[in-house]
């Protein structure tokens, strides 16, 4: 991809850099599993492959936001616009210590030593995007080419994330049934609320995440709600999936909110969790006890 072509990628709005405190008391320890840090642009270039260019969205403006909302913990997912290269993301991690883990991007090919050094940083998974990606191809799944990279990582103890759409898959659990890891997908499965709670992928989802091999982010509600604030659309998809397993739900602030069209505060989707997750000791499984296991805090 040319340059040019590359600078053309849309430009994502800003967050919300004045998050109010939100009405729900979060508990002590609670987590945001799913947040990406960016830039500064002047210093880090974006990969010529990106399919959008988002603003600089810096660590102390997330701290900031996370102190707002009362969370001591999070865990950064690399994002599509620095393709393979972690540096932004492992510079954060570093500078907030171990309150910090992280899902990187990496090739096929790495070698064993920069996983090793990967897993010593904080990094407990690895994300594959086959949603912003150029003249994808809407229901693939590179299983077989996943499986070897699946293999290797198992031994750290690592998982791999997804960004897909659920309902792209009817047959999900089938497909991911010997999969030599448990798999994480985020924004409740990334389906459209009006496919409804008996579409095929969604079911598929379900039984998965019973079966234990899944775990789902309570994430992004903007991306799959046909609504606005409060997607209450999105609370009969989140009170399934918490029936299904609480044990495998997390939750996520999905912050700076990439290609957002109504762009949210975070106080605000903070609150939401008073609708989705009514119970507080439900609460504190999702927010607290989960992100322990899944990305091994300590």
């Amino acid at each position: 991809m040319s340059e040019r072509k590359a600078a053309e990628a849309p430009t994502c709005a800003p967050p919300d850099y004045n998050p109010r405190m939100p009405r729900l008391r979060l508990p002590a320890r609670a987590c945001d599993c799913h947040a990406h840090i960016l830039g500064p642009k002047a210093k880090y270039g974006y990969s010529p492959a990106r399919v959008y260019t988002p603003p600089d969205c810096l660590l102390p403006d997330y701290l900031y936001m996370l102190d707002r909302l009362g969370v001591e913990r999070a865990v950064l997912v690399q994002p599509s616009v620095y393709g393979t290269d972690n540096t932004v993301m492992l510079e954060a991690m570093k500078a907030a210590g171990r309150r910090f883990r992280g899902v990187a991007v990496v090739d096929d090919e790495i070698p064993d030593d920069e996983l090793k050094q990967l897993d010593a940083a904080g990094v407990r998974g690895v994300r594959v995007n086959i949603v912003d990606v150029k003249d994808r191809k809407p229901g693939t799944l590179p299983l077989d080419a996943l499986r070897p990279l699946a293999e290797r990582i198992q031994p750290l103890g690592w998982h791999m994330e997804f960004l897909m759409h659920a309902d792209e898959f009817p047959e999900l659990d089938r497909a991911f049934a010997d999969f030599p890891v448990d798999i994480v997908l985020g924004h409740l499965g990334y389906m459209k609320t009006d496919k409804g709670l008996d579409a095929p992928g969604f079911q598929a989802l379900l039984r998965i995440v019973r079966a234990g091999r899944c775990w789902v982010k309570l994430t992004g509600p903007y991306r799959i709600s046909t609504g606005s604030m409060p997607y209450s659309d999105v609370t009969p998809f989140a009170h399934a999936l918490l029936e299904a397993a609480p044990q495998k739900i997390v939750w996520g602030s999905d912050w700076p909110h990439v290609m957002a069209k109504a762009m949210p505060n975070d106080g605000d989707l903070a609150d939401l969790l008073s609708d989705w997750i009514p119970d507080a000791r439900l609460r504190e499984e999702v927010l607290v006890r989960n992100p322990v296991r899944l990305y091994d805090f300590r």
